[in-house]
């Protein structure tokens, strides 16, 4: 709004210097620049930007006397004959960034400079530039203390991997809590609260719903709505977000992939960390048969169960052998029954992974578990 405010008074002052005759003539030419240094930003080859130039050039401003000609201008899309409707169009572009602001204020002054008032217009012009550069020196200079400063927090502990651009691979109160325990984090233990960067990913849902963790992100990313394998537990769409963003790591959170032994695995392959345990101890804890065999293998006391006994030795990779695995499982009702009547009704009936506590039945009798 300040910058905004700047360019007004830049303008202002610009056109108090001019005659009266001529005053609308360049207020037109100043939109004209403004929607040229909206241009330049773009990248616009055309349109704008080339009149101003033939302006400058010229000291003339063609298309802008007291009969333009009726066709628009291509690019930032200010008519020649709609000065008006074309200033607030440009100036509300202008107001976006910084940047484009002092575009706007530098065009401004440098057509209103080949009037009568052009010098204090041109002294004008240099304030503006100071004052954007004013703007962007502190931004630049706290992202560069704050890499600083994250180098040695890393190296002091023995660290050997700064991790700044962060993807929350989750969504709700999930990456809520994530997103405002890092930032609380980082402003007690660093004395800067901005220091990480975070990119969400977003459903059409949770934009719709204007959702609070995509207003407390740097960046979002709109993935596919419906249900969690088309985006938050879609393994190779949160990698495939994850190099596209070049962020350093992924936290996925709980629920959705959190649990996949593949993501950490995946995220390894492309050089990016993973925030959580690794894939191998992912892959044991993740499932409820492999969980209760690992307990069992480290003398924890365990309830009757379809593989209370068993005991295993990991494998190279971490893992439950397959053939111990096999022996904890239940494929059949019949298998369902015998294990049943050993351990005595009622019994719980579970899925071993993935079922989200939806699947758990209790079963009292040998029909129910058939049913």
């Amino acid at each position: 709004l300040k910058c905004t405010q700047l360019v007004c008074w830049v303008a202002a002052r610009a056109l108090r210097s001019m005659p009266a005759m001529s005053k609308m003539r360049n207020s037109a030419a100043a939109c004209v620049a403004g929607a040229a240094a909206v241009e330049s930003l773009c990248g616009v080859p055309v349109g704008p930007q080339a009149l101003l130039g033939f302006a400058l050039a010229t000291g003339s401003t063609p298309g802008l006397s007291a009969q333009p000609p009726r066709q628009p201008l291509r690019g930032a899309g200010t008519g020649a004959g709609a000065s008006q409707d074309g200033a607030a169009g440009a100036l509300a572009a202008v107001g976006v960034a910084a940047t484009a602001v002092a575009g706007a204020a530098l065009g401004a002054a440098a057509v209103a400079g080949s009037t009568r008032g052009g010098r204090q217009a041109a002294r004008r012009s240099k304030k503006a530039a100071r004052f954007v550069s004013m703007l962007e020196q502190p931004a630049a200079a706290e992202a560069k203390l704050g890499i600083e400063v994250l180098e040695r927090y890393v190296k002091e502990r023995g660290g050997n991997r700064v991790l700044k651009r962060i993807l929350i691979a989750n969504n709700g109160m999930a990456a809520t809590k994530a997103i405002i325990s890092i930032k609380q984090w980082a402003y007690l233990e660093l004395g800067l609260e901005n220091i990480l960067e975070f990119v969400v990913m977003a459903t059409r849902d949770d934009l719709d719903a204007n959702a609070e963790f995509i207003r407390l992100a740097d960046t979002f990313i709109e993935v596919p709505s419906g249900k969690n394998i088309f985006n938050y537990a879609n393994v190779d769409l949160i990698c495939e977000t994850a190099k596209a963003q070049k962020v350093d790591a992924v936290w996925p959170g709980w629920g959705h992939a959190s649990e996949n032994p593949e993501l950490p695995k995946k995220l390894k392959a492309l050089d990016i960390a993973f925030i959580g345990p690794t894939s191998h101890v992912m892959s044991v804890l993740g499932d409820k048969i492999a969980a209760n065999i690992l307990a069992q293998t480290a003398g924890v006391p365990s309830i009757p169960w379809s593989g209370d006994g068993l005991t295993a030795n990991l494998t190279d990779e971490g893992t439950i052998p397959d053939e111990t695995f096999k022996k904890g499982c239940v494929f059949t009702a019949d298998d369902a029954i015998d294990c049943a009547e050993r351990i005595g009704y009622p019994v719980m009936v579970k899925a071993s992974e993935g079922g989200g506590g939806k699947g758990i039945r209790m079963c009292a009798s040998k029909e129910e578990i058939e049913a």
